[in-house]
């Protein structure tokens, strides 16, 4: 596995992911905040261990940033102070029983919820040593035990909450910075991905021609003219220290 780099497997699912997560993303959030700015969702101990988190889920290479470089803190932040953390679209009226595998998610509390209980959870139980301030190697074993057990976190069993940030941590790394994550589009030029290009027109009678365009974000126009809708940022600043 030492052999496979990081890019060859992320772009292997990559261009069918950002197409469907782009999506998710678009009705998940509403317009994100101005950046930089303060966490909306997450208490500062919180987005110290999401931040450690997807860096450690996503982590930075030689050749490519990570997670972290991407804002996917953000983006995860965003969605859980939005309508989708809410639970907006859920289904809340029970009964809840354990479920199969097939029957996807099957819990009483919003992703809001769930993070809350879990990150209040896990902090707790790394009073002494806050993942944040854990080696690398520490932080990968703790992550591998959230995934492959089911801790009760709060009443959400380790998995479950496992699962939840991992995806949001592709979501953040790979959809549309217009939706607080892929900071400068790095998932997009990792991968060769164009984004969100309105038309192609000038290219149907031209094939088998490499497609070498840097990639656009849904709040560009066609002449890389940024719409400055301060809700709307096609790219996010790096917070200040």
């Amino acid at each position: 596995m030492s052999e496979i780099s990081r890019r060859s497997i992320l772009k292997a699912g990559a261009l069918g992911a950002v197409t469907i997560l782009g999506g998710a993303a678009s009705s998940r959030a509403g317009a994100p905040a101005s950046t930089p700015r303060a966490p909306l969702f997450f208490t500062a101990e919180e987005a110290a261990f999401i931040d450690a988190a997807v860096a450690r889920l996503i982590p930075a290479d030689e050749q490519w940033g990570g997670a972290r470089e991407a804002g996917v803190a953000n983006y995860v932040d965003l969605q859980l102070a939005g309508a989708w953390g809410a639970g907006e679209r859920l289904y809340r009226s029970g009964p809840w029983v354990p479920g199969t595998a097939s029957q996807g998610y099957q819990l009483p509390f919003t992703p809001a919820e769930l993070f809350r209980k879990a990150l209040g959870a896990i902090n707790k139980e790394l009073a002494a040593t806050p993942f944040a301030k854990m080696s690398a190697a520490k932080q990968d074993a703790y992550l591998r035990h959230l995934e492959t057990s089911s801790t009760d976190l709060g009443g959400v069993p380790s998995d479950v909450f496992f699962m939840h940030l991992w995806e949001l941590t592709v979501e953040g790394f790979f959809s549309d910075p217009v939706y607080g994550g892929n900071r400068d589009m790095l998932g997009w030029r990792m991968v060769g991905f164009p984004g969100a290009y309105a038309s192609y027109y000038e290219l149907v009678d031209q094939h088998g021609v490499k497609f070498d365009r840097p990639p656009m974000s849904l709040a560009e126009d066609a002449n890389r003219h940024v719409h400055m809708d301060p809700n709307i940022p096609a790219y996010l600043l790096t917070p200040s220290k």
